[in-house]
């Protein structure tokens, strides 16, 4: 029998579906347990969490070799996150909890040896893609807050690996997450700070108006980056789509803390020396950079 769970991976912003895959086939002398479908070094390293989640809960490995297929298997597959789907199939696959108990959810997490789920990037958009798909989305208690921004998508959240058990059998229920709080990051700089430049604040205030490009040229010490940092106060809040697609960014990176969303505009001031690359992003894993 093959059980199946639903998990995404990253590429970009983007949650693509992963379907998980566990088999266990024939009797050997000693558990072999082989991960396939182009994982990375972490996911690769998931068999071990998953084999110390399991002796941390009282359930040990059977004697056979267990087979975990990630497909699309022409997809590489990246990060922790994967711990969860691939210890949910092998249970189904154990019979420890009904195979028909996950359809209808993906899942995401990632394993500690004591069996806890601990936090992992992308909560927010694998909720969105796993609603797109028509699934609820089981994920790490401390992202609950994040993944439940997801309009009306089912989030279950869970501390750890045993109580996901207890929820499928029935002897215990997890109640969904409400959404984190919505904080504001502070006042942004005021365009009434600034005395003269009356050029500058005409170009900025055309600019917020319209959405249009500004470049700023002149000396060093003419107040070019002194100006640009006042354009976020011109803009209004951002929608709810804005907030959602900034928020997803922010949520791959796992910059997200407990779910708090934020309408603030977002603002970078790159130094001056910074590269082209640099300026573009990119890179294995890319992430938003901080201020500098």
């Amino acid at each position: 029998m093959v059980a199946r769970v639903v998990t995404v991976a990253f590429d970009g912003v983007e949650a693509r579906r992963v379907d998980v895959e566990v088999q266990l086939v024939g009797q050997d002398q000693q558990t072999v347990f082989n991960i396939v479908g182009l994982p990375d070094k972490a996911v690769a390293e998931s068999r071990e969490r998953v084999r110390g989640a399991f002796a941390g809960i009282g359930l040990a490995l059977p004697a056979k070799r267990i087979i975990a297929n990630l497909a699309p298997a022409d997809l590489p597959k990246e990060g922790s996150h994967f711990d969860l789907p691939l210890a949910l199939a092998l249970m189904a696959a154990m019979g420890v909890i009904a195979p028909d108990a996950l359809d209808g959810w993906a899942a995401i997490g990632e394993l500690g040896l004591d069996g806890q789920i601990a936090r992992v990037g992308g909560a927010l958009p694998a909720a969105v893609a796993a609603d797109a798909m028509g699934l609820g989305l089981i994920c790490p208690e401390a992202t609950g807050p994040e993944a439940a921004w997801a309009g009306g998508a089912r989030i279950l959240a869970s501390r750890s690996l045993i109580a996901l058990v207890n929820h499928f059998k029935g002897t215990q229920v997890l109640r969904a997450p409400e959404p984190g709080p919505l904080a504001t990051g502070g006042v942004a700089p005021d365009l009434r700070e600034v005395k003269g430049q009356e050029g500058a604040k005409r170009a900025l205030e055309i600019a917020a108006a319209g959405g249009h490009n500004l470049l700023f040229v002149g000396p060093p010490g003419s107040g070019k980056s002194m100006m640009a940092q006042r354009l976020p106060g011109l803009l209004p809040p951002l929608t709810s789509q804005e907030l959602l697609e900034t928020s997803m960014v922010w949520s791959v990176a796992g910059l997200i803390e407990r779910g708090a969303l934020t309408p603030d505009r977002p603002f970078r001031s790159p130094h001056h020396s910074a590269s082209m690359a640099a300026l573009t992003g990119g890179g294995v894993h890319s992430i938003p950079e901080c201020e500098f």
